[in-house]
């Protein structure tokens, strides 16, 4: 399994695994049972203050409806824990909480104070008003909801929790799953640890301490979300992945002795933008990119502006990088991209006797040309490293491109 393996795989549980494990560890410890005891109370209060004023600063609507749902469901839990009123504002609210948190996910960033805004906050409101009418005005279905079993009571001895909260647990699940695969972010991910938090907490209402462990620890979850995901918009490139130039910058500021930087250009990019348009030229920066990703010999790759890429070999000789340089070179020119328009599925090719296939679509070869330079006596300032990269590159392209020069 390689380094690039391990890492896309550990993204899917930090921070959010260590948050919410850290929440369960410190439940099981004795020792922290009495300053658990006290701390709760004021750990929900300290974690949606900051989430609003979070979300209200980078104007996340869906954080705001995500922690009014949390938060709507804490205040009501927290004075009808017992009874039979309580049993059903909490198992209604176990039923709701992950089909909101799913809806929510898959919503667009429609603004908090817009039309859409006001609209949702009404949606989320009118919710809370049904339960409590039919606390009012119809018990009998209350009690009949509680009650209700469609499938064999086994099934759901495990927890407190009633069926229709688990069926709407899985629903939920399954939704934010989906809008995952299909629209891939660091906020997503954490919708989904936040529904395994809010569950957690909704089995533990006979446990009013851990329940505000909890349900405070999904939503810091969120809160944690956003503040990543601001980080990855300033220092990771959107279209490609890579760290960004900003990225680029610190990491020369923190290396210290000899270093090589390596200035990665596509060739011909403007031509291949001019006759594929646009969206084909973003597909090939992105494949470019998942090369420079796995290069060896150390490297760590950056965009670094249009069709431009860095790759930074801290403590190596120029000398060092150039069979690395060579290997990457040659395997972008061996790669065949098919051209493939925005959302076009993959077709066979129609067959050279002219059978049902599909039309062929054509195949480009991307080369790249790099120019790589290393710090000595005369440049031992990163500034002067990478303008001495960026002298080489052009002497690859000078010399005819597809090439490695230093």
């Amino acid at each position: 399994m390689t380094w690039h393996s391990v890492r896309k795989g550990l993204s899917w549980l930090v921070p959010e695994a260590l948050l919410l494990g850290a929440a369960i560890a410190s439940l099981h410890v004795d020792a922290l049972r009495d300053p658990l005891r006290e701390f709760a109370p004021f750990y929900p209060v300290v974690v949606f203050a900051l989430g609003f004023l979070l979300a209200l600063r980078f104007q996340r609507s869906r954080l705001v409806f995500a922690l009014l749902i949390l938060a709507l469901v804490e205040w009501g839990l927290d004075r009808t824990r017992a009874g039979d009123v309580g049993r059903f504002v909490w198992q209604a609210a176990a039923v709701l909480i992950p089909l909101n948190l799913a809806a929510v996910m898959l919503m667009t960033e429609r603004g908090i104070f817009t039309r859409v805004g006001l609209v949702r906050t009404a949606a989320l409101l009118a919710q809370v008003g049904g339960v409590a009418a039919v606390v009012r005005y119809a018990p009998g279905l209350a009690e009949s909801f509680v009650r209700y079993r469609p499938f064999p009571a086994d099934w759901s001895s495990w927890t407190p929790l009633g069926q229709s909260a688990l069926l709407a647990f899985v629903i939920g699940a399954a939704l934010i799953v989906t809008g995952i695969v299909f629209r891939a972010s660091a906020t997503g991910r954490a919708f989904l640890w936040t529904l395994i938090a809010a569950f957690l907490a909704m089995h533990s209402v006979d446990t009013p301490v851990a329940a505000t462990i909890y349900g405070s620890t999904a939503a810091l979850i969120l809160v944690v979300a956003v503040i990543e995901a601001s980080y990855l918009m300033a220092y990771q490139d959107g279209l490609t992945g890579l760290p960004a130039r900003r990225a680029l910058t610190e990491a020369l500021q923190r290396v210290n002795g000899k270093f090589t930087i390596a200035m990665v250009d596509v060739d011909h990019f403007k031509k291949l933008n001019d006759r594929y348009g646009h969206d084909v030229g973003d597909q090939v920066l992105r494949m470019l990119a998942s090369r420079l990703a796995k290069v060896s010999g150390g490297g760590r790759a950056f965009r670094y502006g249009g069709e431009e890429f860095a790759i930074l070999f801290p403590g190596d000789r120029v000398e060092e990088c150039l069979p690395e340089l060579e290997a990457l070179r040659h395997s972008v020119e061996e790669s065949k991209f098919t051209v493939r328009r925005r959302l076009q599925r993959r077709k066979p090719a129609r067959s050279k006797n002219g059978g049902n296939g599909a039309r062929a679509r054509p195949q480009i070869t991307v080369t790249v040309s790099i120019g790589a330079a290393e710090s000595n006596g005369r440049q031992e300032a990163p500034e002067m490293v990478l303008q001495a990269a960026d002298r080489a590159l052009y002497r690859a392209k000078d010399a005819g491109r597809n090439r490695v020069e230093s």
